[in-house]
């Protein structure tokens, strides 16, 4: 029986996994830095690993707005979204696949890696409170993942 508790948690997950979709678009449109900082609260963190740990919107929109010179494409394929929803706080996990361009040498790249994703929800509206990416591979196109599993990065 459907019950307004599962509706509202249905409705949560896909406000999330809108979210979600959204940062992605930004980032592949050339790092859009106005769009990614709306997705976060005001406190809010994001981690790159590789890339730096950047915190508050001030910062996060510092970095995004250099981004493209890192990155010159990307196209960010996020799937087997795992999100737990407790009350207006949830947490998430995605998986990352993403063909690139890294700079400043042209190199053609695959990432791989792991998010880990706090968010909140303000106004029945959901934002990033923090996201994690979790590297697993970040190879030139040429040699693989096999061969070399992270290129150099600055």
């Amino acid at each position: 029986m459907i019950n307004e508790e599962k509706v509202q948690w249905l409705f949560d997950v896909e406000n999330i996994k809108q979210l979600k979709h959204r940062y992605c678009a930004y980032c592949d449109d050339g790092y859009d830095a106005d769009g990614i900082t709306s997705l976060f609260v005001e406190e809010g963190v994001w981690d790159g690993g590789l890339f730096g740990r950047h915190e508050g919107r001030a910062e996060i929109y510092a970095f995004f707005s250099g981004a493209s010179k890192l990155i010159s494409f990307a196209n960010h394929y996020v799937c087997n979204p795992i999100i737990e929803i407790e009350g207006d706080k949830a947490s998430g996990r995605w998986d990352l696949w993403q063909p690139m361009v890294s700079e400043p040498e042209t190199q053609a790249c695959w990432l791989m890696a792991k998010y880990k994703e706090l968010y909140v929800k303000i106004e029945d509206k959901w934002f990033f409170k923090q996201l994690e990416v979790q590297a697993l591979a970040l190879s030139p196109y040429e040699q693989g993942f096999a061969k070399q599993r992270f290129v150099e990065t600055s």
